[in-house]
C-alpha cells in the first residue's frame, strides 16, 4: 500500500504567472496536480522549525523602499527512499510573521498590518486571523525542480521552482535561491498598481521574494 502524502490545512504562496529565480525563469503550472506518493521504503524525515526559515522581501520601487523579514514553519515531513524525495508537505505559520527591517512601533505596526490585526486593514496582506496557516504539497521533483501545490488565503495555486537538496541517512536539507511571486494571484491587492492604477509612486510591487531554507531529520 503506498503511503499518501499528509494533507496539511489551510493555505501558503506562489502563481500561476512567471516566477524569476535568480537568472532562471520557469512556468508554473496552472492546473491543480494530484499529491506525490511514496513507495512503501520510503522514511520520513520530519521538518526542524527551528532550523527552517521562509524568507520575504517587498517594496515600494518608486520610493525605493524595501522591507524583509521572515515567516516560520509550523510543521512538516519528507518521504525519502533510494537518497531520492518522493512525496512531502509542509504547514506554514502566518502568525510567525515577522519585520526585521524595523524597530519598535514601526515593526509592530507593519507585522499587524501584514497579519490583518490592525483594525481596518483585516484583508490588505494575508488576514492571519482567518487563515492561520499557509501550506504547500509537494506533486513532483524533477532535477532538482521542486513542484507543488502552493495555498494562501485559501486559494491553490500549481508552482514549480529550482531548489539544492542534500539527503544523507539522518538529515535533508532544502535550500531555494530567492524567486518572485505574484502576489495578487492569491488575492492580495493592497497597494497594487495592478488594481488600483491612480497610487502614483506610493504604489507597492506586485512581485514578493522569497527565499526558502529547510532542514529535516530522519525519524
Amino acid at each position: 500500500m503506498k503511503t499518501n502524502v499528509l494533507k496539511l490545512s489551510l493555505l501558503v504562496l506562489l502563481t500561476a504567472g512567471t516566477i524569476s529565480c535568480g537568472n532562471k525563469t520557469v512556468e508554473p503550472a496552472e492546473a491543480i496536480e494530484n499529491a506525490a506518493e511514496a513507495s512503501d521504503l520510503a522514511e520520513v524525515y520530519q521538518v526542524d522549525p527551528q532550523n527552517s526559515t521562509i524568507r520575504w522581501e517587498g517594496s515600494k520601487p518608486l520610493v525605493n523602499t524595501t522591507h524583509f523579514g521572515t515567516i516560520g514553519l509550523a510543521s512538516g515531513e519528507v518521504l525519502v527512499a533510494d537518497g531520492r524525495i518522493e512525496a512531502g508537505s509542509f504547514l506554514i505559520d502566518m502568525n510567525q510573521i515577522t519585520v526585521e527591517d524595523l524597530e519598535g512601533e514601526y515593526k509592530e505596526m507593519l507585522e499587524a498590518h501584514l497579519k490583518g490585526t490592525a483594525e481596518g486593514k483585516e484583508n490588505d496582506f494575508f488576514n492571519v486571523p482567518e487563515y492561520p496557516t499557509a501550506s504547500f504539497e509537494l506533486t513532483a521533483i524533477e532535477d532538482n525542480l521542486i513542484k507543488g501545490n502552493l495555498t494562501l488565503k485559501g486559494i491553490t495555486k500549481a508552482v514549480e521552482f529550482p531548489a539544492k537538496i542534500t539527503v544523507d541517512e539522518e538529515e535533508l536539507s532544502l535550500e531555494t535561491e530567492s524567486f518572485a511571486i505574484d502576489r495578487t494571484e492569491w488575492g492580495i491587492n493592497f497597494g497594487s498598481k495592478s488594481f488600483f492604477p491612480n497610487l502614483g509612486d506610493k504604489f507597492v510591487a506586485d512581485d514578493m521574494i522569497l527565499t526558502v531554507s529547510l532542514k529535516a531529520t530522519r525519524s
